[in-house]
C-alpha cells in the first residue's frame, strides 16, 4: 500500500530518566507538541520508559501496565501514532528491550533482536533479545521498526525492504565515544539505503556518559530511501517534524532494484 500525498513525522529527542512516571509526563508533552506540528506519527527514543543504567529488572512493566497504558491514553488524546521504547518481562529473569506501537488503530510491538554487547557494554546480560522482524501498516503506508545497535546489521533493514516496508522507524539511546557520532550519521544513512526506504532515526538527547552505558548522542535524523539527509537535530532536546514522501520508494526500487532476491 502507498500513500499519495506527504506524512509528517516527528522525532522527539528527548533525555529519559529513571523515573517512568517523569517520563510518561515528558512524552506526553512531546506529544502534544508533535500534533500541534501536524505530525501524524511520533517516535521516541528507546528506553523512554527508563534509562539504561537503572534497575530494568525492577522497573520492567508489562504491556498492560502503567505505562504503556499511559502512552496509549495520549496517543488518543492527540490522534498521533507513537513508537516509544520501554522494558517488558521476559519470562527468563531479565527483560525485553522492547517497542510499543500504539494509536491510529495500531497496536503492536517489537523487541530488539541485536542487543548491545560491545564496546565493553553487555546489554545481554539484563536483557533478553527478540526473535522476529516486524512491520505493520497504517495512513495506506508500510512502517518497519529496528532499534539502535541493530543498525549496524545491514541485512535487517534489506529484509524490512523486501516486506514492504516504505518507512523504517529506529528508536535509539546511542552512547557517547570516539567516532560514535560518526558511526550513528554514516549508519543511519546507509541502512535507508540498504531498505531503500525513508528511515526516520530518534536518539535520546545527549546525556554525559556513565561507564558504558548507551544514553545518547542526539542527532536525530530523517534520511531519503537514497542515503540524502532530509533534516537532522543537534545534540540537545528537541523535536524534528519531516515530512516524507512514501511514492518516492517504489520509484527508488525499480530504478536501484537491488531488493530482488538472487
Amino acid at each position: 500500500m502507498t500513500m499519495t500525498t506527504a506524512l509528517r513525522l516527528a522525532a522527539c529527542q528527548s533525555n529519559a530518566g529513571g523515573d517512568w512516571v517523569a517520563n510518561l509526563e515528558r512524552v506526553r508533552a512531546d506529544a502534544r507538541a508533535a500534533a500541534e506540528g501536524g505530525a501524524r506519527v511520533a517516535v521516541f527514543p528507546e528506553a523512554s520508559m527508563a534509562c539504561f543504567g537503572s534497575d530494568l529488572r525492577a522497573l520492567c512493566q508489562p504491556l498492560d501496565g502503567p505505562f504503556a497504558t499511559g502512552v496509549r491514553d495520549v496517543a488518543a488524546e492527540t490522534g498521533l501514532l507513537i513508537v516509544a521504547g520501554m522494558f517488558t518481562p521476559s519470562g527468563d529473569g531479565r527483560v525485553h528491550n522492547t517497542l510499543l506501537v500504539t494509536g491510529a488503530g495500531v497496536e503492536t510491538r517489537y523487541d530488539k533482536i541485536h542487543l548491545f554487547d560491545a564496546f565493553g557494554s553487555r546489554e545481554s546480560d539484563t536483557v533478553a533479545p527478540g526473535d522476529s522482524l516486524v512491520t505493520f501498516s497504517a495512513f495506506g503506508t508500510t512502517f518497519g521498526l529496528a532499534t539502535c545497535f541493530d543498525l549496524r546489521f545491514s541485512g535487517q533493514f534489506t529484509e524490512l525492504g523486501r516486506r514492504g516496508a516504505e518507512i523504517v522507524l529506529v528508536p535509539a539511546s546511542w552512547g557517547e565515544g570516539p567516532g560514535k557520532a560518526e558511526q550513528w550519521d554514516l549508519l543511519v544513512r546507509a541502512r535507508a539505503m540498504d531498505a531503500q526506504a525513508w528511515l526516520l532515526a530518534c536518539d535520546q538527547a545527549w546525556t554525559a556518559p556513565s561507564g558504558t552505558d548507551p544514553l545518547g548522542i542526539g542527532r536525530s535524523a530523517c534520511i531519503d530511501p537514497l542515503g540524502g539527509v532530509r533534516a537532522r537535530l543537534a545534540a540537545g532536546e528537541g523535536i524534528l517534524l519531516a515530512d516524507v514522501e512514501p511514492t518516492l520508494v517504489a520509484d527508488v526500487r525499480a530504478r536501484v532494484p537491488v531488493l530482488r532476491r538472487p
